[in-house]
């Protein structure tokens, strides 16, 4: 009997991106900066549009809070179609709060030097539309290391408006409620009294993790049917685990 490769096929959405993600780059060099940039955010549009069902749009612009207060123009937003949006013009919309489900800042590169600045930027967005939306930062690339301390005081202070960061193909960063401990297996090594952020490396698996996460946040449907191809690594990824952030924590 033929088996699908959940794992395989997660992979190669990895690779995928990878792959196309320098293509306008090889054609006009360095001449155009912004219109590279836009590009890789139309990539990762067009993989995300494959998965979401139909009631889910994905575009690009402004949202506005519940006390009329206007976001940071946001790279990608998820959200309810059935709803109708306030301004529409190709994929820039400008719409309200209600029917928000995601939103993605998306980076070809990032430094831990800049880390800082973009997770205040999300976080910013993210307080303003509500703290339970996926509200991620996805880079192709990062050029970091292993010390995370300025991460760890960064995301400490984003208590969870930003929920889930992708660092290039192999560095995963999830927030997890207090509530939520015991889904992990094995358990956090410290013990967290409130909610927490654990840091992951998934060799070519980050990306399609982040985009995993995103369809369980924003579909209405449960996906319990599913969690064999939405998460492929066998038993759990929690042994794939290099670091936890307790948010009860404060590092000087």
């Amino acid at each position: 009997m033929n088996r699908i490769n959940s794992k395989r096929f997660q992979k190669s959405i990895t690779d995928e991106l990878s792959t196309i993600k320098d293509r306008v780059r090889n054609l006009i060099g360095d001449s155009n900066w912004v219109d590279d940039g836009k590009y890789k955010e139309a990539i990762l549009k067009n993989v995300i549009r494959r998965f979401l069902p139909n009631n889910l749009s994905v575009g690009t612009g402004f949202v506005i809070s519940e006390e009329n207060q206007i976001s940071k123009q946001i790279d990608i937003i998820i959200y309810d179609n059935t709803i109708p949006v306030l301004f529409s013009e190709g994929d820039f919309v400008i719409t309200t709060y209600k029917n928000v489900k995601g939103i993605i800042e998306v980076k070809t590169k990032i430094r831990n030097s800049v880390l800082k600045d973009i997770i205040k930027n999300s976080e910013y967005n993210g307080k303003l539309i509500g703290k339970n939306i996926f509200n991620g930062i996805f880079s192709y690339e990062y050029d970091g290391n292993r010390n995370y301390r300025s991460i760890c005081n960064t995301l400490k202070r984003a208590r969870g408006y930003v929920n889930h960061i992708s660092l290039g193909p192999n560095i995963f960063i999830r927030f997890w409620k207090k509530e939520e401990r015991d889904k992990l297996n094995p358990p956090i090594e410290k013990e967290c009294k409130n909610d927490f952020y654990n840091i992951y490396k998934l060799e070519r698996l980050s990306f399609s993790y982040f985009i995993s996460n995103l369809l369980e946040l924003t579909c209405t449907s449960k996906l319990d049917d599913r969690w064999w191809f939405l998460y492929p690594i066998k038993e759990t990824k929690e042994i794939h685990r290099i670091e936890t952030i307790c948010l009860d924590q404060i590092w000087l």
